[in-house]
């Protein structure tokens, strides 16, 4: 199948490690394994047919504490849509699922980086996050 879109251009838009003192570093230290990995996706439409995604993860502890990190990347990808995609929920397909598959190794990597560089080396994303399902499931 030939692909109904093309990826134009892709960046960090905006990136964030927020650790405020060495007290949270410590705690966060012994306690990244609390935090979870969100993800948002939204859209504005450009001319000719061009798309700006933006595909925003948070790293976060989800429970309130005063001794906490704070990690997110805005990654941008401009998208150019093919002139056959008339259907609305091709569109959001392509979205949602298509250009974050081709993306997300980038997005991952810078990601890793940034909280590799903030002072925790350790983390890993152990799961892969799969649009395609994610996208099923938005769907039924």
């Amino acid at each position: 199948m030939t692909e109904n879109f093309k990826i134009l251009a892709e960046f960090i838009k905006d990136i964030s490690s927020e650790t405020p003192n060495i007290e949270s570093y410590i705690y966060v230290k012994k306690n990244i394994s609390k935090y979870q990995l969100n993800i948002d996706i939204n859209s504005k439409p450009l001319k000719n047919k061009m798309i700006e995604v933006n595909t925003t993860l948070k790293f976060e502890d989800k429970e309130y504490n005063e001794t906490k990190s704070y990690f997110e990347i805005i990654y941008a990808s401009v998208v150019k849509i093919d002139e056959s995609v008339k259907d609305k929920k091709e569109l959001e397909k392509i979205i949602l699922c298509d250009v974050q598959n081709k993306i997300y190794p980038n997005l991952e990597k810078a990601f890793l980086n940034l909280l590799h560089n903030s002072g925790y080396p350790e983390i890993k994303l152990d799961k892969k996050i799969d649009f395609t399902e994610l996208y099923k499931q938005k769907s039924n």
